[in-house]
């Protein structure tokens, strides 16, 4: 599947502590019929085998929705199981590296908290960058922040178009309408909630009116 920056809309990212003993691939299908335009698959317990084991159950799903599965850090797992990219952090495997071992065509979404790293990503071959984060994280607890015009200056430091990720809500996304970010990248506010195809119905909507088109 070939990126485009409409997949960062509502960009989900999967938490086994979120979903309380619920099926992964049942809540996956809610928050895509819910309106999630990308699903990243985080499972930092797994090795690479079981984690391509997962992705490859979640691979038809997304795509049935016309979302792209990305894997979170371990590009090896994402190219066994046919996921469409992988996201890494500054520690992580380099972009430069795996876009030499992937191709062209593999997405490549990664981390930037400063100015340099995101010029630094773009000129290596990401495909997007996750900028956060935003708001104090409950997955994250000592994730560091980025400020609004940390995030806007981030945006305006590249060509790639940008997500804003950590402790985002439809309560507070409003905060960070207009910093130049392409989507919203989310975690417990689609899969702890009750109701998930509500809550990415929602977010979808709010992510929408704040979205640098």
């Amino acid at each position: 599947m070939r990126f485009s920056p409409e997949m960062l809309t509502l960009y989900a990212i999967t938490d086994n502590a979120c979903l309380r003993g619920r099926d992964l691939a049942e809540q996956v299908e809610l928050a895509l019929q819910g309106g999630v335009t990308c699903v990243q698959l985080r499972d930092k317990e797994l090795d690479t085998d079981e984690l391509a084991e997962k992705a490859r159950i979640l691979v038809p799903i997304c795509h049935r929705y016309g979302a792209p599965l990305i894997v979170n850090d371990d590009y090896r797992a994402a190219m066994l199981s046919g996921a469409d990219g992988v996201h890494v952090g500054i520690e992580d495997a380099p972009v430069a590296e795996i876009r030499r071992i992937a191709g062209e065509d593999f997405i490549i979404g990664a981390t930037a908290k400063t100015v340099e790293q995101a010029r630094a990503a773009q000129k290596a071959g990401a495909d997007y960058l996750g900028v956060g984060a935003v708001f104090p994280s409950p997955t994250k607890k000592n994730a560091i922040r980025i400020t609004p015009e940390n995030l806007r200056e981030i945006a305006e430091s590249v060509k790639l178009p940008i997500c804003a990720i950590g402790g985002i809500t439809a309560e507070n996304v409003g905060e960070i309408s207009g910093c130049g970010q392409r989507g919203i990248a989310v975690v417990s506010a689609v899969f702890a909630a009750d109701d998930v195809k509500s809550a990415a119905e929602l977010l979808r909507k709010k992510a929408e009116e704040g979205t640098a088109l």
